[in-house]
């Protein structure tokens, strides 16, 4: 073997790893500011039936991230659940405004490496994966098989050009525009096109919502049963373990205050609920048996939930730095 031939063996690994860096897709400009969003002007807006532009949006070649944590980047960039990463305790508080630009080419299927490279770039992340036992709570098949209904064809997508009918708003949605309709008793009703409707419904006898979604997987399904587990009582994962493919009609049913948690726990200072029968009342963060309900909606539809421990992937964080560079 000569020289030249062993030397380019060894040198190989440094040439691969220039070339993946020239390749790695990344923001054309990037601007990442502390969050300029005001709660009060917040609240004021959704009181008045505005819908804040806050969280992720990829429209055309502009990319938003409004009001976000590290944490939330995190999820977006390594498509994984806040559960599955480990850091320190600030990048869930910690908020941010970030603009960004997306070079002349690139689609909405490079922006999570490119949220991956602006982590790296410019707060300096360092982290490697590993895989622990985790357990969750299985949302599996019940013995009487399952009662919801499978969802009719997709719908056709939103005509943004088409005029609103009587009563309906729009507003710009992470993937496209998305039409409300307002209901009885502050329900409404979202129309998203070929992703199905969702209905928030109340009942203010009881202080209680139900949220029904015309078109979601299980796999959707047992996200959004995480998302009021974790936030209103601490509790597990739902992982779907269903074997069930296809589109489903689902529901979940929950009282306000638990509703009321689940915003607390994006962030959002609420306030606390009106007075109910009884005069009186209810702070946001009101105790509930947030398990019972999801059960309880889990069971109505021919479901139900295990405890069951199973490997999952764990992004831990060896360094990161609070302060982004500049912009």
């Amino acid at each position: 073997m000569t020289v030249i031939r062993k030397s380019a063996i060894l040198l190989a690994p440094l040439f691969l790893a220039c070339a993946a860096a020239q390749t790695r897709p990344t923001f054309e400009v990037a601007s990442i500011k502390p969050t300029s969003v005001d709660m009060a002007t917040l609240r004021a807006q959704i009181q008045n039936g505005a819908t804040p532009r806050i969280g992720a949006r990829v429209d055309g070649a502009r990319a938003e991230y409004i009001y976000v944590t590290l944490r939330d980047l995190f999820c977006l960039a390594y498509n994984v659940k806040s559960y599955q990463v480990t850091a320190p305790d600030w990048i869930a508080s910690q908020r941010f405004d970030i603009i960004a630009k997306l070079p002349e080419g690139a689609s909405k299927e490079d922006v999570p490496k490119m949220l991956q490279a602006l982590l790296e770039d410019r707060f300096k992340l360092a982290l490697h994966r590993e895989s622990k036992d985790h357990p969750v709570l299985a949302l599996v098949v019940g013995p009487g098989g399952p009662k919801m209904k499978k969802s009719p064809e997709a719908p056709k997508p939103i005509d943004a050009d088409a005029p609103l009918k009587p009563g309906e708003k729009k507003i710009d949605g992470a993937d496209g525009q998305v039409r409300t309709t307002d209901g009885k008793d502050g329900g409404f009703t979202m129309n998203m096109g070929a992703k199905g409707a969702v209905s928030y419904s109340v009942d203010p006898a009881t202080r209680s919502m139900k949220i029904e979604a015309s078109r979601m997987t299980m796999g959707e399904y047992a996200t959004l049963l995480t998302t009021f587990s974790q936030a209103t009582g601490g509790g597990q994962e739902v992982k779907d373990m269903t074997g069930l493919t296809g589109y489903y009609q689902v529901a979940i049913n929950f009282s306000q205050a638990d509703f009321m948690k689940v915003a607390q726990a994006k962030g959002m200072d609420v306030p606390d609920l009106p007075a109910g029968p009884g005069g009186a009342a209810m702070p946001a963060n009101a105790a509930s048996d947030p398990g019972n309900t999801l059960v309880q909606s889990v069971q109505a539809m021919g479901l139900k939930l295990e405890s069951r421990k199973v490997p999952v992937e764990q992004l831990v964080v060896d360094y990161i730095e609070k302060t982004p560079t500049e912009n």
